[in-house]
């Protein structure tokens, strides 16, 4: 069996307004996910580059979590357009069984004030390993925990992120 790539999309919506959420998920997440879920990550450490495309970043997860560490690298970043896209090249949530998953993640005003957006991964699966959707469930459902954690945060402190 060949290795294959699976995709998935989502759009999502929030009350949040979009520069607001792009600058706290995408632009200071390193410094913020620690904060408001230190039960999860411990930290983010830049292990090259400086924050633009090629910017290589590793996730420290926290003691007694499922998993160690991961690698991300940052593929594109547009601040103006808010998307950025990141693929995930390193790391215990491959599980062994995958070269990498790439993301995109972009987002819009949306009509009411707050945003709206859309969010695509690829699964690059290694050769002879197949990934089962439930799989792809419980690493969707962990990412929707960090963009729930940093909603309520901001939706909590209105001044912030502005």
């Amino acid at each position: 069996m060949a290795a294959k790539t699976v995709t998935v999309t989502d759009e999502f919506t929030s009350a949040v307004s979009a520069p607001r959420l792009f600058k706290a998920l995408i632009l200071d997440s390193d410094n913020l996910i620690p904060q408001i879920a230190p039960q999860a990550i411990k930290n983010v450490e830049i292990l090259q580059g400086d924050g633009v495309p090629g910017t290589i970043k590793q996730i420290n997860f926290a003691p007694g979590s499922e998993f160690k560490y991961m690698k991300h690298r940052i593929d594109a970043l547009d601040e103006e357009n808010m998307s950025y896209n990141y693929t995930l090249i390193e790391g215990d949530p491959l599980m062994d069984k995958l070269e990498k998953i790439s993301y995109e993640m972009k987002f819009e005003n949306g009509d009411d004030g707050g945003s709206k957006g859309k969010s695509g991964s690829t699964y690059y699966t290694k050769e002879g390993v197949e990934i089962k959707e439930e799989e792809i469930k419980a690493g969707k459902e962990k990412a929707a925990g960090f963009f729930k954690a940093v909603e309520a945060y901001l939706l909590a402190k209105p001044d912030a992120y502005v």
